[in-house]
């Protein structure tokens, strides 16, 4: 007997999705287009990733606060009163009301603004009003994430038990030490929206298959939409040029956990610009000062990636994080962010507008393709497609994310 639909419209169930895919071939079309898959990519992928949130520059002060919202679920982001960052969830624990309205800002303490129940800035409930003498208020603080601050990153995972994060970020230590990120500064922000679902945004970030024909102004600069051009003798010219700088020439590519839900992947490679091009720029030339000690530019760029979620482009001269956050099945905000030296000064040491050129261009492209990816997948005669060799990152996407899918 044929296995029934438990979804509505006729949707596969999830076991049948699983069964059916075949390895090397992308995804079916109920996962790009099924709110029930949404739901669970939210609760099973989302909440159970380890997400970037942002840097420390942004929470200098104590009482300092941020959001980092995606799908339904909202995170403060806390500078508390012993100088530590915490990250809770912003949801009040007598009815579920959010807590904190303002985007960022600074505070004393959180006042839900239902019924004034009012929480410290470690998450530990302060004040609730008329409940009782038996109403116990540390059993009622604020729901707390796991945090982990790499280099003045800060992450976080709203798991349980989260995935092991702290071996993969022990082995990035050393090669990402030489750009000094805790010494960062966010240059700017910017956000795409694109009427997709995050999925289609996260595997066009995940190759570079497209890079030739859908961005022109990158495909200038950057080798590696090229694979001939790479397989020539610049490893050894890139590794040179790296090591007189002052840069590893190591590279990383592991998976700290193949144990199902907690698999999460890292990736640490340096590769070469055209000639001509010192950094991300229209014209080749330096957009800021040096990152860190670097003695110079070596012509080339890092991609870094701290799970699928949360990947990084890694200049002589800035860095450009990028992430992809869900709004709805069918609704992603595409958010860039540059960050510099924390000493540069705009109109001093960098120009904004040449700064942030590459890659708002990139991502104009990156909103277009994928609004029109998701317009194709939505047909009803959408059949996944082989995927090309240079697909690769796609394929470790799909990876871990079937296999928390098998879990639902």
């Amino acid at each position: 007997m044929n296995e029934r639909p438990i979804f509505a419209n006729g949707e596969k169930p999830i076991a049948r999705l699983l069964s059916d895919y075949i390895d090397g071939l992308s995804l079916e079309r109920d996962f790009y287009t099924s709110n029930a898959i949404y739901d669970n990519d939210i609760r099973h992928y989302w909440n159970t990733s380890w997400i970037w949130l942002g840097h420390v520059s942004q929470l200098p002060k104590v009482g300092d606060f941020m959001l980092f919202d995606y799908g339904p679920e909202s995170l403060i982001i806390a500078r508390d009163q012993q100088g530590e960052i915490g990250v809770f969830l912003n949801v009040c624990r007598h009815r579920g009301s959010r807590v904190c309205l303002e985007h960022q800002g600074n505070r004393r303490v959180f006042a839900c603004p239902y019924h004034a129940w009012t929480y410290e800035l470690n998450g530990k409930l302060r004040v609730a009003r008329e409940m009782g003498e038996d109403f116990d208020p540390k059993a009622y603080s604020l729901f707390k994430a796991h945090v982990r601050i790499f280099e003045g990153m800060i992450f976080a995972c709203t798991a349980e038990t989260p995935p092991n994060i702290d071996a993969g970020l022990k082995d990035l230590a050393p090669l990402v030490a030489p750009f000094d990120f805790g010494n960062l500064k966010i240059a700017h922000t910017a956000s795409y929206p694109v009427p997709a679902n995050w999925k289609l945004a996260v595997e066009n970030y995940m190759e570079c298959y497209h890079c030739a024909p859908s961005h022109k102004d990158y495909a200038r600069s950057h080798s590696i939409k090229d694979p001939d051009y790479l397989r020539r003798d610049l490893t050894r010219l890139m590794n040179e040029r790296s090591l007189a700088v002052g840069l590893s020439d190591e590279k990383l590519s592991v998976s700290s956990d193949r144990e199902g839900a907690l698999d999460m992947d890292f990736y640490y490679r340096r590769y070469p610009l055209f000639e001509g091009y010192l950094t991300g720029s229209k014209s080749g030339e330096a957009l800021a000062p040096l990152l860190g000690d670097l003695k110079g530019f070596d012509g080339g760029a890092t991609d870094l990636q701290i799970g699928i979620l949360n990947n990084f482009l890694i200049y002589s001269d800035h860095v450009v994080g990028y992430r992809f956050v869900p709004r709805s099945v069918q609704e992603t905000d595409i958010q860039v962010i540059w960050l510099v030296r924390n000493d540069a000064w705009e109109g001093k040491d960098y120009d904004l507008k040449d700064l942030i050129w590459l890659w708002d261009v990139t991502s104009q492209d990156d909103e277009r393709i994928i609004r029109l990816n998701q317009q194709g997948v939505n047909s009803f005669h959408y059949t996944p497609g082989p995927l090309s060799h240079m697909e690769w990152g796609i394929r470790a996407f799909y990876e871990g994310y079937l296999s928390k899918a098998a879990l639902w």
